[in-house]
């Protein structure tokens, strides 16, 4: 190593430092989470990171704080996918076709459930318009009814709401981080207050991440779609499906039944994707293709950097998605959308979240749900 490389790093090393007092930790929000009540890392494939544990408590702590001066005085929002291009209803009809290998929870038995499905945008500015690139999510409430329960009892459930069976996905289909302290780190850097650190964000996130995460994280945020009745989605991290010896870890994906070729239009209507739903609604339906992906050999749960492949291990549709003709952009159901909680962690048992990503999320999800109801009334 020569000496200049050796000064460079050492550089780094104390700017890092520095700027580790000016990233966010969210100390006046902090709360420790007991090991105990964490999500046991007992599924296929799953390993606790050291130190997990306190992350998760540690960037839930860092998103409040963070939200809370993003949104001071008025109602808390979603940190991510805070715009929504509308709540949809649907029909989630499990096939008779389902391979036997992957008839477990939901799709163990055929069946046709009520849905709701949440499309959105990913960055948290709820005001950044459509044309603008950035990922887009499709987040799956499966409900059961007197005609036909879920088949079993969720892990968890959204104080005040139904039980459910939620599926969340993205347009992309990796993450951008593995480690939890990573993770802490990323979101102290990007949810800091300081105009120094903001300003120095495009290479403090690589040095938090790596490049493979930098990479994703680039990718995840740069789509443009057309329509997110005709996009593709992944769940990005892994799932358990089934139970006991017979469990195996997978990964879930949607598309659409018939795609049509991507036109992306040449607009300034930041809203374009709702208006692009109204109006594929309005004269007709949608339909959807739910898949699902078994992990083979050592592809990885604990790294969801890595995409799963396609050809060594392809996806199996196990249901279709029906979304009738109708009207949903209406108040009441645009207050409703805004109100809904979707959680990975709202899920039967045998498709119980795997993954130190999945692990850390419900502390997440379950802290942020809590602020946004609290602050409802502003």
């Amino acid at each position: 190593m020569t000496k200049r490389l050796k000064e460079g790093l050492c550089l780094a090393a104390a700017g890092m430092a520095l700027l580790s007092g000016c990233a966010e930790r969210g100390d006046a929000y902090y709360r420790p989470i007991d090991p105990a009540t964490y999500p046991a890392a007992d599924g296929p494939g799953e390993k606790l990171a050291p130190g997990e544990v306190d992350a998760a408590a540690r960037v839930a702590a860092i998103i409040y704080a963070h939200l809370e001066r993003m949104y001071a005085n008025v109602p808390v929002r979603r940190d991510a996918h805070p715009k929504p291009h509308g709540c949809v209803a649907a029909t989630f009809t499990v096939g008779d076709a389902v391979p036997a290998a992957l008839r477990h929870g939901l799709f163990a038995s055929p069946g046709a459930y009520n849905a709701i499905i949440r499309y959105s945008n990913s960055n948290e500015n709820p005001n950044r318009p459509d044309y603008d690139k950035d990922g887009r999510g499709m987040a799956v409430k499966v409900l059961g009814s007197s005609e036909q329960p879920l088949p079993g009892t969720p892990l968890a459930v959204a104080p005040g709401a139904a039980p459910s069976q939620d599926f969340i996905m993205i347009n992309f289909p990796t993450f951008l981080v593995a480690e939890p302290k990573d993770y802490e780190k990323l979101v102290g850097y990007n949810d800091s207050p300081s105009k120094l650190t903001q300003w120095l964000l495009p290479v403090l996130v690589p040095l938090s991440i790596g490049l493979k995460g930098t990479i994703n994280a680039v990718d995840a945020t740069s789509s443009l779609i057309d329509n997110p009745l005709n996009t593709r989605y992944w769940s990005m991290v892994p799932y358990q499906l089934g139970s006991g010896a017979d469990a195996v870890a997978v990964k879930y994906s949607a598309m659409p039944c018939e795609p049509k070729p991507v036109v992306i239009p040449k607009t300034k209507d930041p809203n374009y994707l709702r208006a692009a739903m109204v109006e594929t609604l309005k004269t007709g339906g949608a339909c959807m293709r739910f898949m699902v992906q078994v992990r083979t050999g050592d592809m990885s749960v604990e790294d969801p950097r890595y995409e799963w492949s396609e050809t060594e291990a392809p996806f199996q549709e196990v249901a279709r998605i029906d979304i009738p003709q109708q009207d949903f952009n209406t108040e009441p159901q645009n207050a409703a959308c805004e109100a809904s909680s979707y959680n990975p962690w709202h899920a039967l048992p045998d498709h119980k979240p795997l993954g130190g990503v999945n692990r850390m999320r419900k502390a997440i999800y379950e802290r942020i749900f809590d602020l946004r109801r609290e602050t409802a009334g502003r």
